[in-house]
């Protein structure tokens, strides 16, 4: 049996959606469907879909920035939901039990927006439970019986989040080239710290800052924290839409065929597929495992850089936003950068880079964290230097390596593997603040985990990149 020749590395692998209209002769000869051959053509509408892809990133920054690291957490974990210390160990309690509640529910969302072929729709419904779960969260005054209804919510969040974030990364493969996947992938990352700069700006000099702000918001029982959550709501809701109503549903005729099964027969496919692929993709394997740590370890920097800026280093509410403004900046810039040495090196050379970068910074912060918050704006600034490729590279890899029409299903398998090892990170973190007394601890807890995943990657082989 002779095999089709290689399409091009030009050719996005999953355009047009559904289904690929037969080849005519001039595309037979290098094996591309006629309607993949208009699509690689249209560039200026794949531009668009980049556009439009990226923006659900920019979006998405009003969760990441705001109510996770600089804002509604920081609010959280003040002296006004209860004591330092306790009220961080919470936090993270509840994003672990969050976790573990995605480990187990990721990659069956994922498995069945691929075999519906509704990857789409389903983008849409987690993003905008995401978006009435930070409606809601005007509702947590700063008081200490509001504090589980504040942990819920963030938690609940994280829940969706995680779950949308399963069906856009799947979509990468559908807005870029095998040649251009790292840049891409870059670029929506970017995307994401621009926007949280450009948020944070609004609610800071909106809301936040001035004593009397906008339409008359004041500190006064949270009001500048409450209303800074509506405004993100806002925010999510309106960037997220161009994804959705510009990238086309893609519904891969190999996963289609699959046939949807009942919810837990899920679970037994998702176990066959998964030694299918330690049969035959046993590096892919390897790599979800050792990304699940060093993610959850970056996930850690998100979640409690914050906490920790106002917590150990004395950093106001508003000083803790300018920080955010510059972190996203310095993240913005190295990611969008990095991206172009994704495509060039390949996406292991720049992890483990930025890895090796990320504990050399959190340790210099644990080590000098007396000497004020000169330490956190360098090494902290450090940090942020390297997260952010370290996310974008860690898509491509495995984006890379996934079989075409099981997108969704391994972004859910990414999700959970991420999320089976989620409560390290906050359990870490929460777990060495307890033992050391102090919130800044808690620091060693996330370096450790990074360090874990470090080593855990290293002996992982990377597929080959295209040229």
């Amino acid at each position: 049996m002779t095999l089709p020749p290689e399409p091009p590395a030009d050719a996005p692998r999953n355009f047009p959606p559904s289904h690929l209209t037969p080849p005519d002769g001039a595309a037979a000869t290098i094996g591309v469907a006629t309607a993949q051959v208009d699509a690689v053509t249209d560039a200026g509408a794949r531009k668009g879909r980049i556009l439009a892809w990226g923006l659900w990133d920019w979006g998405s920054a009003a969760f990441n920035a705001v109510v996770t690291t600089f804002v509604f957490t920081v609010y959280l974990t003040s002296e006004s939901f209860g004591p330092s210390g306790t009220v961080e160990a919470q936090l993270g309690w509840a994003l672990a039990i969050a976790g573990l509640l995605i480990a187990v529910l990721a990659p069956i969302t994922g498995q069945r927006s691929d075999t519906s072929g509704r990857r789409k729709l389903w983008l849409a419904v987690n993003t905008y439970i995401v978006v009435a779960l930070t409606l809601a969260m005007f509702f947590v005054l700063p008081e200490p019986g509001y504090l589980m209804l504040g942990l819920f919510l963030v938690a609940a969040g994280n829940v969706f989040f995680e779950f949308a974030g399963v069906n856009y990364n799947a979509m990468l493969v559908q807005v870029s080239t095998p040649r251009s996947i790292g840049k891409v992938s870059g670029f929506g990352w970017g995307m994401g710290y621009v926007g949280g700069i450009v948020l944070l700006l609004i609610v800071y000099f909106g809301f936040i800052q001035p004593e009397v702000g906008l339409f008359g918001v004041t500190g006064e029982n949270g009001l500048d924290v409450r209303v800074t959550m509506l405004v993100s709501a806002v925010w999510f809701g309106l960037f997220a839409l161009p994804v959705l109503l510009a990238v086309p549903e893609y519904r891969n005729p190999a996963a289609v065929d699959r046939g949807k099964v009942g919810f837990f027969a899920s679970y037994a496919r998702l176990g066959r597929d998964i030694a299918r692929l330690w049969r035959e993709q046993r590096d892919t394997v390897w790599f979800l495992l050792a990304s699940a740590v060093f993610r959850d370890g970056l996930a850690g920097v998100f979640t409690f850089g914050g906490v920790l800026a106002a917590s150990v280093f004395g950093f106001s509410a508003g000083e803790v936003i300018i920080f955010a403004i510059a972190a996203n900046v310095v993240a913005g810039v190295s990611t969008i950068a990095v991206g172009t040495l994704d495509d060039r090196l390949g996406a292991k050379p720049v992890i483990i880079t930025a890895l090796i970068g990320l504990v050399v910074s959190g340790l210099i912060i644990f080590f000098l964290h007396d000497g004020g918050q000169i330490v956190f704006w360098t090494a902290g600034l450090a940090l942020c230097l390297f997260v952010g490729p370290a996310q974008s590279a860690s898509r491509t890899f495995l984006a890379r390596l996934i079989p075409s029409g099981r997108e969704g299903e391994v972004f859910g398998l990414y999700a959970t593997t991420g999320r089976a090892v989620s409560f390290l990170a906050p359990t870490a973190f929460a777990l060495f603040v307890t033992i050391g007394g102090a919130p800044y601890f808690g620091i060693l807890g996330i370096v450790l985990v990074i360090a874990l995943g470090l080593a855990l990657l290293i002996p992982v082989k990377a597929a080959p990149v295209r040229r």
